[in-house]
């Protein structure tokens, strides 16, 4: 973290000595995105604290609608002041410790000089009345705000990352595809505040109205998010993925296509809270459902069914292809090396976990949401009966025992 911190200053010192001494109309266009700035943070206060109470992965703040607004019109002292402005205001409301306060600030600061660095590289940004000259500049911006948005994500990621990498996750590491799409909804519409700087002036106060409702707007997206996920695991909860999963259900029933549905239950996992505590049985529990996430497609949905089972639902899947899904899954949880804690908090390292899949498919299984989930249900109890660590169809159908 301080080798990070100290290549960047090392960067800001630079850009910042070799910049041209600000103008009159910069140092108003400063005092515009400052007040809109302001603006923002004060009206949104509350949202923001509720927010971050919530979050438990690094928080998108929206505050780049000004930040990358002034990398793009202001000269590089005036854009690490516009960031000063904003981050001195943050730090009495995150409330965090003071290394990582400074760390987020260089972040922001890094990120907004090197996309400054590379719009006026790219210029002359002149509002041309032809078609190719709008293309050109629509570019330009867009390969800006990407710089800006991959900076943050490597630098921030990178550092989360190497301090913890047995703890981390890509989504906590990386951020949601969520997380990043607001960040680069927010980045957009900083090139919109800074062409209306350039343009029209008094209209940035528009825009300090438009980011009071879109900080709204999020604060209400993640409270829906929230209520369809599992905290523990991150994945789907049981209200969230039955909402989801009966969509899927509905869609499969009109196209007629195939589906298959899968419970995933840990074999003796009391044994884990037992011999290791709860915390390390919480750790098998996430490790578990990112392991689901990345084996399973991006159209399966993955919830926790409660306790240490697991659902998975795989929409248009022939038999033979849903058998080496379970497989793959029974497999890769064998395969799992979990880095935790013992009763102690000592490190301890926990292997060798099995779990027993129960499939049912529709219709042959059920063909409704709860009678799949009943079949699925008694097919688990099938594999468990027969010696865990093994996949079973419903009881109606065929059972195969874990390979060699």
């Amino acid at each position: 973290m301080l080798v990070a911190e100290a290549v960047a200053v090392a960067i800001l010192v630079v850009a910042f000595a070799r910049s041209p001494i600000p103008s009159g109309n910069d140092w108003l266009n400063f005092a515009i995105l400052a007040a809109g700035a302001t603006v923002h943070i004060q009206l949104t206060q509350r949202q923001e604290e509720r927010r971050r109470n919530r979050t438990k992965t690094v928080l998108i703040d929206l505050t780049a609608v000004w930040t990358f607004s002034a990398a793009m019109i202001l000269p590089v002292p005036l854009t690490l002041f516009v960031i000063g402005v904003i981050r001195l205001q943050h730090w009495f409301i995150a409330r965090r410790p003071a290394h990582n306060f400074i760390f987020s600030s260089i972040t922001h600061g890094l990120a907004g000089v090197l996309a400054h660095l590379t719009y006026t590289a790219l210029g002359p940004h002149v509002l041309g009345a032809d078609w190719a000259g709008f293309l050109r500049e629509f570019g330009t911006i867009v390969l800006t705000g990407a710089i800006y948005e991959a900076i943050q994500i490597a630098y921030v990621g990178g550092v989360l990352l190497l301090g913890s990498p047995a703890g981390r996750t890509v989504r906590n590491v990386l951020g949601s595809p969520a997380d990043n799409m607001l960040e680069a909804i927010t980045i957009g519409l900083g090139a919109v505040t800074a062409i209306l700087l350039a343009a029209v002036p008094p209209m940035v106060a528009v825009m300090a109205v438009v980011t009071v409702v879109f900080n709204r707007l999020a604060e209400l997206d993640q409270l829906q998010n929230d209520v369809r996920t599992d905290p523990k695991t991150g994945i789907l909860n049981m209200r969230g993925w039955s909402e989801s999963a009966e969509r899927a259900l509905e869609r499969t029933t009109r196209s007629g296509d195939q589906l298959a549905l899968l419970m995933v239950d840990l074999d003796h996992f009391k044994w884990i809270n037992d011999t290791y505590g709860h915390p390390a049985g919480d750790d098998v529990l996430r490790t578990v459902a990112q392991t689901l996430r990345e084996v399973t497609r991006p159209s399966d949905l993955t919830g926790r069914f409660g306790g240490e089972e697991f659902l998975i639902l795989l929409p248009d899947i022939d038999e033979e292809a849903t058998w080496e899904a379970a497989e793959r899954i029974r497999t890769a949880i064998a395969k799992l090396q979990i880095v935790t804690t013992d009763k102690r908090g000592d490190p301890a390292t926990i292997t060798d976990r099995t779990a027993s899949i129960g499939v049912a498919r529709h219709p042959r299984h059920g063909d409704t949401l709860e009678r799949l989930l009943q079949s699925a249900d008694a097919a688990v109890y099938l594999a468990k009966e027969n010696g865990r660590d093994q996949v079973c169809f419903a009881p109606d159908g065929v059972t195969r025992p874990a390979g060699p």
